[in-house]
């Protein structure tokens, strides 16, 4: 296959040029945050339909997984990116300083200690986890944009 045969899946950004659809600074995190944001909603819903008691807090991670796409929508134009990522990045960190407890009785609850809620304490775990891992790819990605940008020249 020539190289001019080769297909180049690119998506035109608000300015209309071309980029590449897997550039790991212009989509990459915009795209992870609505499908972060599209867990946690998951997450929120089944805990509020599997749970015993519905309990209105079991909505919780709903609430953010809504805030967390709208911020991956608002970051796919660019003049608002930078804002809406740091803001996604904040929720992520709000998600893990919220949950930790319930991932300290998930902790003693697989290790066979009595835990009250134990449904609550798995799903709060779960939510603790995703907002985890979204929050370390969210300041690897703000060092990678200040190493590129310091790279390019821009302060």
């Amino acid at each position: 296959m020539a190289a001019s045969d080769r297909v180049e899946f690119t998506v035109r950004i608000e300015s209309g040029d071309p980029i590449p659809f897997f550039t790991p600074l212009k989509l990459r995190m915009p795209i992870v945050t609505l499908v972060v944001g599209g867990l946690l909603s998951l997450l929120g819903i089944l805990g509020y339909v599997l749970g015993a008691t519905h309990s209105l807090t079991a909505l919780i991670p709903l609430a953010f997984g809504v805030l967390l796409e709208s911020c991956g929508a608002l970051a796919l134009q660019p003049r608002f990116r930078k804002h809406a990522m740091h803001g996604a990045a904040l929720l992520a960190l709000l998600g893990v300083v919220g949950s930790t407890m319930g991932f300290v009785s998930f902790l003693r609850l697989i290790t066979g200690g009595p835990v009250a809620r134990p449904f609550a304490a798995q799903m709060q775990a779960a939510m603790f986890l995703v907002c985890l891992i979204f929050l370390g790819l969210c300041v690897r990605s703000f060092r990678a944009a200040r190493a590129a940008r310091e790279a390019a020249g821009i302060a």
